[in-house]
Parts: structure tokens; C-alpha cells; sequence
């Protein structure tokens, strides 16, 4: 192996080991001393985490898969008015965030809102005297969760419903099965991986997040590792709660493969695609009525009271601090995005240029923060900066009489790190899905005619991964602009995104200024939404 070659080893393994160390720590806390804090929150909290982290994951499961796997079935085999439409709009809710239909459904369905209100006015009653459902509860978090992640089942399975033969219902009916027979004996069972996976998904972006539950006041991890490092000032003891967090994405990871290790699915038949089913009279209009709802319910009615807030209050909210908050959010999305597509490149292109189990291994590694909730991840990331600061102070102090102060914890530089932590995987994985595209023969062209790896990475594969670094850009760009509980825990002093000034705005219960941030990050989440819809029109998955 050439120089070269060991020296692009070498920057794949320290890049891997430079971003598997938050995670190391969280996972090392586990081993260290336990604090009177520990003991406390056992004895009173703990047991509650568990609980509602529990019952959250359960009603999100159901929730998802429930709607993921209908409007799946519906748009995959059945014909009815606008299933064109609904086949990419239903994935429109990806790009609310929950912590934001949160804030959007409480100013709608809370004691003030307009839908008690109008309740009051028009059968003259008054506060108490009806029962109305609390949207401030864990019930209410789960519906907000399952509106907005559903798209992750949905998407996974329908392409799962279209791939499946012709062949495959049609030997089932032979066999003297009904429709729906055939349905939950044959088409759901084949569908199960897609749905495991999408639902999977679903719920680590449910143990990840931190608005929903803080606003409805659900005592979950992610607000129990608050708690205990603002409130307790205790982040030994925060760093340990996070590991068990961790603890439940890995369980949750085991729970996933053991219930497919046994399990072959292969694709029989012809290969024709199951033909839909024209639905006519009430059973057209009962489909566009179900998916009508799902969508109005996740994207439609909160993104139309943003606008509405948004409208009401433009002079005021549209100033010169909220343009700051732009241009902090840009700056920081753009400054890990970046980041985020350098790592991928030197990793995606290691891999492929020195295939071998090392460079697999590094990729898996540097992979595997995207599994990790955002408030871990800070966690892991603030223990050992703040070491770094406090032994350099240390040091300083001792030998040369003064302080260096914060140089790296509480900056900027820590958290775009912790970004590139956490998304560095969305990168990765473009990069490698372009490169994948590009046939091993024009690398060994390239190199019969004199060129280093890194010159054919330069005249060959860039020119041609544009539109894979171009996906792998905004993919994160979006993800750094929506996310919070990272952000909240690293952000600098005085320095304010859109997703922090939102959840500012909302705790104070001034939802109507939080809409125009909160609109904004919609707005630019529907980037993602727009790539997803032109790569299924692209692969004429029933366009």
C-alpha cells in the first residue's frame, strides 16, 4: 500500500475516532461514580422516564403505523380522485417539526383557543361546564408525534406495496382468500420489513425529541437530562441519564433485527406490479376523505395557522432581530453542512478507493451518531470540552497567573461539531449513494492514464457527484435549522436560531410571534419534502 494510501487510512480512522467520542463518553459516564443526584432522582423520577418513554414509543408506534400503512395501501392499490396528488403530498408533514404542530395545536385546541371559544360562544357555556381533551399530555404528545412522523412508514412502505407481484394476490385469491384475506395474509407480511424499519425510525426521532414533551410538560428523558444540568447543575449525573437513553435506542435497535433475523422475504411472480383498484361512490370518497384528513391534520391546518399568526403580526415579528436569527441559522446549517460533506467525502471515497474491513468499519462508526438523540450527543460533546477548557485554564493559572477562560465549550466550534456528529450520517450516505452510481471502469481508466486516487476524485467523481453533494448539502442544512435540544444545550451566549427563538416564544405562551420562525423553518423543511417527491417521480414509483 502506498504512502498515500496509509495516510487516507489514517484520516478515515481519526476522523471516525474524533466523532465517536461523545458517544464513548455518555456510554463511559455509565461506569463512574453515582452522586447523591443519582440516588434522588432514582428514588423520585426515574421510574417515570421509563414509564412515559415507554408509552410514548407504544402510542407512537401504533400512531405511525396505523396512518403510515393505510395511506400507503390506499395510494399503492387503490384509484381513487387525487391519489396522484396525495401519493407525494402526504409526505408534506416531514417537514413540520413536532416541537412546532405542538406550539400551532395548542394555540388552536387550548382553553383560549379558537375552537373552545367558539365552543363557549355558541352553546353559552362556560369554563368547566364541558370536557374537551387536554392537548398538554402525553396522549397529546403522541398524536403530534404520529402526525409529523408518519411519512417515515409511509414512504418505506409504499414503495414496499408497489414492489410486490402481481403474482402474489393472485395466488392468494385462487387460493379462496377475500381481498382483505389477502391483505393481512400475504401483502402486509411481505410489507413487514419497510414497516418495521419506517416505524424504527419513527420512534428514535421520538426519544430524540425535547419541545414536544418539555411544552406538554411530559416528563420523558430528554427532559429529565434538562432538568438535572440546568436545574441540579449536575452533569455527571445528566451524562449518566442520557446513557440510559442511549441504553433504549440500542434496545430498540436489538428489538428491530431479533423480530426479522429469521425472516426471508424474496419477490415471486412475473414481475407485474399489483393493478389497482378503481373505487367508485362512497368507497372513492371515503379514501379521499381519509387521506384529506391525515394530510389537513399534519401539514395543512397548523401550516395554514402559522401563516395566519404570521400575517396578523408580520410588522412587528419581521425586524431586524429576527433577520439576525436568520442569518445565525444559515450560518451555522451552512457551516456543518459543509463540514458534514467534507468528512463524508473523505470517508465515502476512502472506502471505495481502499476497500477493505478497516474503512468499513470507520464508516459504520462515524456513522452511528445519527441513531443517537441530539441531547446526548450534547451531553457527550459539552463533558469533554469543558475538561479541555478547564485543564488548559488549570494550567495557565498555575503557571502563568492568568485564565484562558471558555476557548472551546460554550462557542460555536463545539456546536457545529455536535452537529457533525449527528448528521454527519445524511451526508454519508448521499455520497455514497452517488458513488455507487459511478461503474469501478472509469476509476481504472483513470488510473491506467497516470492518476492519483485524489486526482481521480478531483477530474472524474466530483463533476459527476454534483447532484449527490448538492442533496447531501440541504439534507443537513435543513436538519442543523430544525434542530432544538442540541442547539439549546451548546448554543453560545446571547446567540439564537429560529427553532430556539420558537421555543422561546412558545414557553412564554406567545404563540402568535413564535409562528413567523416557526413558518420560516417549515418553509425551508419542505426542501427535503421536494427532493424525496422528485426522486419517487424519477423512479416512476407510480408517478
Amino acid at each position: 500500500m502506498t504512502s498515500a494510501a496509509w495516510l487516507w487510512r489514517l484520516a478515515m480512522v481519526i476522523s471516525a475516532a474524533v466523532v465517536a467520542v461523545p458517544v464513548v463518553v455518555i456510554v463511559a459516564s455509565l461506569l463512574g461514580p453515582y452522586s447523591a443526584a443519582w440516588r434522588h432522582l432514582f428514588d423520585t423520577v426515574l421510574l417515570d422516564y421509563v414509564v412515559n418513554s415507554l408509552l410514548l414509543m407504544l402510542g407512537v408506534g401504533v400512531g405511525t403505523a396505523l396512518l403510515g400503512v393505510s395511506t400507503a395501501w390506499l395510494t399503492a392499490h387503490c384509484e381513487f380522485p387525487g391519489r396522484r396528488l396525495f401519493s407525494w403530498a402526504l409526505l408534506l408533514p416531514m417537514a413540520m417539526p413536532a416541537y412546532i404542530i405542538a406550539y400551532t395545536y395548542t394555540g388552536l385546541l387550548d382553553v383560549a383557543g379558537p375552537v373552545q371559544s367558539s365552543l363557549r360562544a355558541g352553546f353559552d357555556w362556560q369554563h368547566g361546564d364541558y370536557w374537551f381533551p387536554e392537548i398538554r399530555s402525553l396522549g397529546g404528545a403522541i398524536c403530534m408525534l404520529s402526525l409529523v412522523l408518519y411519512p417515515y412508514v409511509y414512504l418505506l412502505t409504499r414503495v414496499a406495496f408497489v414492489d410486490q407481484s402481481a403474482a402474489l394476490g393472485e395466488a392468494s385469491r385462487s387460493l379462496g382468500n377475500s381481498a382483505s384475506q389477502t391483505f393481512f395474509r400475504v401483502t402486509l407480511p411481505m410489507a413487514r420489513p419497510a414497516i418495521a424499519a419506517g416505524v424504527s425510525l419513527a420512534l428514535m426521532e421520538t426519544l430524540a425529541d425535547y419541545g414536544t414533551v418539555a411544552y406538554f410538560g411530559v416528563s420523558a428523558f430528554t427532559t429529565g437530562i434538562f432538568r438535572t444540568w440546568y436545574g441540579l447543575g449536575e452533569l455527571q449525573t445528566a451524562a449518566q441519564l442520557a446513557a440510559c437513553l442511549l441504553l433504549f435506542v440500542i434496545a430498540l435497535f436489538a428489538l428491530e433485527r431479533r423480530s426479522r433475523s429469521r425472516l426471508r422475504f424474496h419477490r415471486l411472480g412475473t414481475g407485474r406490479s399489483t393493478q389497482r383498484v378503481r373505487l367508485q361512490g362512497w368507497r372513492a370518497f371515503t379514501a379521499l376523505a381519509a387521506a384529506l384528513l391525515v394530510l389537513t391534520a399534519g401539514f395543512l391546518l397548523p401550516a395554514a395557522q402559522l401563516a395566519a399568526w404570521t400575517a396578523q403580526h408580520y410588522q412587528s415579528a419581521f425586524t431586524t432581530a429576527f433577520l439576525a436569527l436568520l442569518g445565525n441559522s444559515f450560518l451555522l446549517a451552512a457551516l456543518a453542512s459543509l463540514c458534514c460533506l467534507l468528512l463524508a467525502l473523505l470517508l465515502g471515497y476512502g472506502k471505495r478507493a481502499h476497500p477493505g474491513r478497516l474503512e468499513a468499519v470507520t464508516t459504520r462508526v462515524a456513522s452511528m451518531g445519527y441513531a443517537v438523540p441530539g441531547t446526548v450527543i450534547a451531553v457527550g460533546v459539552m463533558i469533554p470540552f469543558a475538561w479541555a477548557d478547564n485543564t488548559l485554564d488549570h494550567w495557565l493559572r498555575q503557571s502563568f497567573g492568568v485564565s484562558s477562560g471558555l476557548l472551546v465549550s460554550g462557542t460555536l466550534g463545539a456546536l457545529v461539531f455536535a452537529y457533525v456528529v449527528r448528521f454527519l450520517a445524511v451526508s454519508l450516505q448521499s455520497v455514497e449513494a452517488g458513488l455507487t452510481r459511478i461503474r469501478p471502469d472509469l476509476d481504472e481508466a483513470a488510473r491506467s492514464l497516470g492518476h492519483t486516487p485524489l486526482g481521480v476524485l478531483r477530474r472524474i467523481h466530483l463533476p459527476m457527484l454534483r447532484g449527490s453533494l448538492l442533496t447531501a448539502l440541504l439534507l443537513v442544512f435543513v436538519d442543523v435549522l430544525k434542530e432544538l435540544p442540541t442547539t439549546l444545550i451548546l448554543r453560545p451566549f446571547n446567540f439564537n436560531t429560529l427553532a430556539v427563538r420558537a421555543h422561546e416564544l412558545a414557553s412564554d405562551e406567545r404563540l402568535a410571534e413564535a409562528a413567523l420562525p416557526a413558518l420560516a423553518i417549515v418553509l425551508i423543511g419542505l426542501i427535503p419534502v421536494i427532493l424525496l417527491t422528485r426522486n419517487m417521480t424519477k423512479a416512476a414509483v407510480d408517478s
